[in-house]
């Protein structure tokens, strides 16, 4: 059982129904439902009925509604005692980031971080995965890209440029892509996990995805840089992992024109944990190292 499915399910009875509840949220509806039933499986009752508009508390429902309440009352009320004793960041934060992100940027952050505050100690898990924040006993972990659904709080600390670049030797070969319909026709290696390999650009003013594919995906950047400078394809990747092969010469950009929008970088939490003072701490130092790093960097993103 989680905290925030706890909170997800007092929301759902409060507003009388799943939509309203999710719009209380900011959540979509599907999400919430999702995570009521997982909360009444792990609890093995049935804690609402519902129907096509509302949702009814069971007598089981109502007693640990009440019950839920006053769990979360007390430990909202523990955590802001123990923060109002502490003035000063300490304490283990366990951080997961995208490992091209943690080597380039974050691993010269944290040291200077730690120098800054010695009684804080760091436990990094540097993976392209995406980790289960309150499963896996994260504190925070730093994403890249568009936000899932989640319970968690989000705080954006910069935007990161993406490039699609290859190789010369590939350019001379297949000839550059004059637009995105044009992927079609290439070779691609797409970045990220299973599923819809989809790239984002700008079409006459709309932002649009292609739908992409090629001979290699994985979730490490390295890799697909490596492959790119390879003569494998077309790569699509935060300028972070590739500028420096684009500024040697390995790699060379292309359709410059269409590029999408940079896409943000967040460090997201679980929401029992939004009054630490190391999360906070560390958040902004993050956001304040970053941000000062994008003001020299190519278009004002990382």
């Amino acid at each position: 059982m989680q905290f925030d499915d706890m909170r997800i399910f007092i929301a759902a009875v409060d507003a009388g129904n799943f939509t309203a509840a999710a719009n209380r949220l900011r959540l979509s509806k599907q999400f919430v439902s999702r995570r009521v039933a997982a909360l009444e499986g792990s609890l093995g009752v049935r804690l609402l009925v519902r129907n096509t508009r509302n949702v009814a508390v069971t007598d089981l429902g109502q007693d640990f509604y009440e019950r839920a309440k006053r769990i979360l009352a007390d430990v909202g009320e523990a955590e802001r005692a123990m923060s109002a004793r502490r003035t000063e960041p300490r304490g283990l934060l366990k951080v997961s980031a995208p490992m091209s992100f943690g080597m380039v940027h974050l691993s010269p952050l944290v040291a200077e971080f730690l120098r800054a505050h010695p009684d804080v100690r760091f436990d990094m898990d540097l993976s392209d995965r995406t980790v289960d924040v309150i499963g896996e006993g994260f504190d925070m972990a730093l994403r890249i890209g568009r936000l899932q659904d989640s319970t968690l709080v989000a705080q954006k600390l910069i935007d990161v440029r993406m490039i699609a670049c290859c190789s010369p030797g590939y350019r001379r070969r297949r000839q550059a892509p004059a637009t995105p319909a044009d992927l079609a026709q290439h070779a691609c290696l797409p970045y990220g996990q299973q599923g819809r390999a989809a790239w984002a650009f700008v079409v006459d003013g709309v932002e649009t995805s292609v739908d992409v594919q090629g001979p290699l995906r994985a979730n490490n950047g390295e890799v697909i840089r490596d492959s790119a400078i390879a003569g494998l394809g077309i790569a699509y990747l935060p300028d972070f992992i590739v500028a420096g092969s684009v500024d040697a010469g390995l790699l060379v950009e292309v359709l410059t024109p269409f590029i999408a929008p940079p896409v943000a970088l967040h460090a997201v939490y679980p929401r029992h944990r939004e009054s630490s003072v190391t999360i906070r701490a560390f958040t902004q130092f993050l956001r304040e190292r970053l941000t000062a790093r994008a003001a020299t960097a190519r278009g004002g993103a990382l």
